[in-house]
């Protein structure tokens, strides 16, 4: 406000000027008119029939003790609105449940010009679409709608949020493709569209998003190849594109990225050998089990391969286990079922903490756990 100080004035003199003064510092610290109203008609759209959450969404300041919503503390504008139906917070332990929520989210959200983030997670009966018009929202950094019943497709232009570092929609209902534009929003940081209806390709410019760290992408009906970009995100250290419709062959620069740890390829339809690179990276749980890899496993584990998981089950994979792998630094959880591997079981570290479950349904393998001698 310029400079005015909103202390009380102590001179009957200046009576008149504190009863200025005073508006003007209410009108400062309440929320605008707009954004009440903007909220009142977000909450309309929702039901929550249990918990009793918008109980304190009353009174003409939405920034004072409204549940779920902060302001900027400068322009007193509504900044988040963080809604959880899952949450260890007091409202939640009086009921002992968790919550459930019906209803939509309003396009009423978007007059809400200076939102920075939101969290409407968890409530398992929100339905509808997301908003259209999400996309206005200049100053948004997140957008999570985990664990709803919301349908639709992702806003073909979310490329307009620059500044969006988290979007998670994952638990839902969500179809349609990934939108190319999201490529443009290289910010982005935290990307979760696990368990929805999403097919189409990944998008080719997938590299363009180099902030990403986690690409969880599971559970869907995503086809088409791994695109080589993907490989090009140096700060990628989770990806996770299990349960899709994925084909074609493993790109061999996943093992080269500077700090993958998690790779996710089951349960897709991806061909060819394994990528030597692979077991000498810094990839420490693998699964590329239920697929129609073929081919020998690479001979080719070292000190630097560690394994807290390794899954090559269900696959067309032939030959015999590798020696090498009694060189790997650690090797946790190892299945080699469901192949076509010949030859004896090697001794020693890993194997002897193995169960034959991890070797059965191959052509000949022999030896230790199993009860085949050689």
């Amino acid at each position: 406000m310029g400079g005015v100080s909103c202390t009380r004035q102590t001179t009957p003199a200046a009576a008149a000027l504190a009863v200025v003064l005073l508006v003007m510092c209410s009108a400062v610290t309440s929320c605008p008119p707009s954004d009440r109203a903007a909220l009142l008609a977000f909450k309309a759209a929702l039901h929550e029939p249990h918990l009793g959450i918008f109980n304190s969404w009353t009174g003409a300041d939405c920034c004072n003790k409204w549940y779920g919503v902060s302001c900027d503390q400068e322009t007193r504008r509504v900044a988040d609105i963080n809604l959880r139906g899952e949450s260890e917070e007091p409202i939640f332990e009086r009921a002992h449940r968790t919550g459930y929520m019906t209803g939509y989210i309003s396009p009423k959200i978007c007059k809400l010009k200076r939102l920075s983030s939101i969290t409407i997670a968890d409530w398992k009966g929100i339905s509808g679409e997301i908003p259209r018009c999400i996309t206005s929202l200049p100053f948004l950094r997140i957008i999570d709608l985990i664990g709803n019943q919301i349908s639709g497709t992702i806003p073909s232009d979310i490329g307009r949020l620059h500044r969006l570092t988290v979007l998670n929609v994952a638990d839902n209902a969500i179809s349609g493709w990934i939108p190319p534009s999201l490529t443009n929003v290289t910010s982005l940081m935290h990307l979760d569209l696990r368990n929805n209806k999403i097919s189409g390709p990944i998008p080719r410019a997938f590299g363009n998003l180099q902030m990403l760290s986690r690409a969880l992408l599971s559970g869907n009906q995503i086809s088409g190849p791994i695109p080589e970009s993907l490989t090009r995100i140096y700060r990628l250290a989770d990806l996770d594109l299990s349960r899709n419709l994925i084909s074609g062959p493993i790109p061999s620069s996943l093992g080269k990225m500077a700090v993958l740890s998690t790779l996710n390829l089951d349960m897709n339809r991806l061909s060819g050998p394994i990528p030597v690179s692979l077991f000498s990276s810094g990839i420490s749980d693998l699964n590329i089990s239920r697929n129609s890899l073929d081919g020998k496993i690479p001979d080719a584990f070292g000190v630097r391969s560690y394994f807290t998981v390794l899954d090559l089950s269900y696959n067309k994979l032939s030959g015999p286990i590798p020696k090498s792998i009694t060189s790997a630094s650690y090797v946790g959880h190892l299945d080699l079922s469901h192949n076509h591997l010949c030859g004896p079981i090697p001794t020693g570290s890993p194997f002897d903490h193995l169960e034959a479950s991890s070797f059965v349904f191959n052509d000949c393998l022999c030896g230790k756990p199993l009860n085949k001698p050689c």
